[in-house]
């Protein structure tokens, strides 16, 4: 019995140190808070709603009607106009009073508000936005203000704790916590910043905080949620502070942020894609086209080269590209890394200015008739272009897609025109219905091809991997 007892007690006294060790390893956010959270500040605009002194009447084009209008009815008195106010958070980056947020927190804003930890208010003016990041610097008249420190989001760990500080729903001074759920995250429509995704509760009014790391340096701007009901649903993403302060940087020297580009369409490079192409593995970004004159063509880039590495950096993902082309500067010049035939080549290229990304369209080429032929390995039907459409396309060889059958193996389209087939590593050029289906009878069942295809004024390369006879 006392044995029996003796061995409950060591049970007991094992689970009791177990728990104190793990209760040992949770954080404690208490001291981050205090020490930060005074640099933590609540942003409200207004933006004044237009009025006109007339009343909206369609069609009013007539003068005389005007004229009525003017002389007879009413005018709207003089008052308080109708406001829509808006609530976010922001940081205090300098004890002088510039202030870190989300543009899209500003935007459009005649009066902005800034509130304190303390209680007191402020009116800030907006020094700059930058739509393309999302980032806003705004600046308050005051000094000996406590300011944040910024830690490094390279170094960060997924699975690493971070805290945020905010206001959701205007309950200011807000604390959640979470963790680093993954890094370098695209988002649609966000091809410039590589999120940091968390599990931290962001809710509306979150927007333009900052993200701490355990050592209370901000890493992040709270920035967007991914959300099916409005509110947080366990999926966060932060702006990398080094993104935001090279943003606030160049809006506060020059107004204004400038990009780099070379002038290039791009696509992912998938498992067949790389297979076909002759590539060790998913790598890289495929040039689809590249722009006549731009820096990319006058740096010898072609189509269907495979960006590795630009500056020095390497291109994993087709998104990396934008990002790190992006913050170069325009008229720096850059080697780049490209895959072409089964080798790697080095060539130089002076980085010129983002103006406005081009988008390859979807349109198919208007007007084809040409005359149809048995559908051929793929599934499709194909045709030589005449000599008026190599003419007006200015391509010197091509076969067009004049239809796509039920059961076809490749994603093609009417209209499309195939240029090139990838086998391999090698590189031919499609100039005859009989050559094109030669090489496709000569495939075995486990073949990977991409082919090279131009739709409408765009480049695209569509892959098929695999030709075993389909029961």
């Amino acid at each position: 019995m006392t044995l029996f007892r003796t061995c409950i007690a060591l049970c007991v006294l094992m689970f009791a140190a177990g728990a104190a060790a793990q209760a040992r390893e949770l954080p404690d956010f208490t001291r981050l808070v205090e020490e930060q959270s005074p640099a933590v500040v609540n942003i409200s605009t207004a933006q004044a709603v237009r009025r006109s002194a007339l009343p909206q009447i369609p069609n009013l084009e007539d003068e005389e009607v005007q004229e009525f209008f003017r002389r007879f009815i009413p005018r709207p008195q003089p008052g308080p106009r109708p406001e829509s106010r808006s609530l976010g958070s922001g940081f205090i980056i300098s004890a002088d009073g510039y202030i870190l947020t989300n543009a899209h927190v500003v935007e459009g804003a005649d009066d902005i508000t800034v509130k304190l930890s303390d209680k007191r208010e402020f009116k800030a003016k907006v020094i700059g936005t930058d739509r393309r990041t999302d980032i806003a610097l705004i600046k308050i008249d005051a000094t000996g203000l406590p300011a944040v420190r910024f830690g490094d989001p390279n170094k960060l760990k997924v699975g690493e704790w971070v805290v945020a500080i905010g206001a959701p729903f205007g309950f200011e001074n807000t604390v959640t916590a979470g963790i680093v759920s993954a890094k370098g995250r695209s988002l649609p429509q966000e091809n410039f910043v590589p999120f940091i995704q968390t599990d931290v509760a962001i809710n509306p009014g979150n927007s333009g905080g900052p993200l701490f790391n355990l050592r209370g340096e901000v890493v992040g701007i709270n920035s967007q949620i991914y959300s099916r009901t409005g509110g947080f649903m366990g999926l966060s993403f932060a702006i990398p502070i080094d993104v935001a302060l090279d943003v606030q940087k160049q809006l506060r020297e020059r107004g204004r942020v400038t990009r780099g580009r070379i002038g290039v369409v791009i696509q992912e490079v998938n498992r067949d894609l790389a297979t076909s192409f002759g590539l060790d593995r998913p790598r890289g970004a495929l040039v689809n086209s590249v722009e006549k004159g731009s820096p990319a063509d006058k740096a010898g880039i072609e189509a269907t080269d495979i960006i590795l590495k630009f500056d020095g950096k390497a291109v994993e993902s087709s998104s990396d590209l934008p990002r790190i082309v992006g913050a170069t500067r325009p008229g720096s010049k850059v080697e780049v890394e490209v895959w072409r035939k089964g080798v790697t080549r080095t060539l130089a290229v002076t980085v010129g200015e983002l103006q406005e990304e081009r988008i390859a369209g979807r349109d198919a080429p208007r007007g084809q008739k040409p005359v149809e032929i048995a559908a051929n390995r793929l599934g499709i039907v194909v045709a030589e272009l005449t000599a008026k459409q190599k003419e007006d396309m200015k391509l010197s060889h091509g076969l067009v897609v004049t239809d796509v059958r039920p059961d076809a193996r490749i994603e093609a389209r009417r209209g499309d025109v195939l240029l090139t087939l990838v086998h391999k590593g090698q590189h031919t050029e499609l100039k005859s219905v009989e050559q094109f289906n030669r090489i496709l009878a000569g495939l075995d069942k486990n073949a990977v091809i991409t082919l090279q295809v131009r739709r409408g004024e765009s480049m695209a390369y569509l892959t098929v991997s695999g030709f075993a006879d389909k029961g």
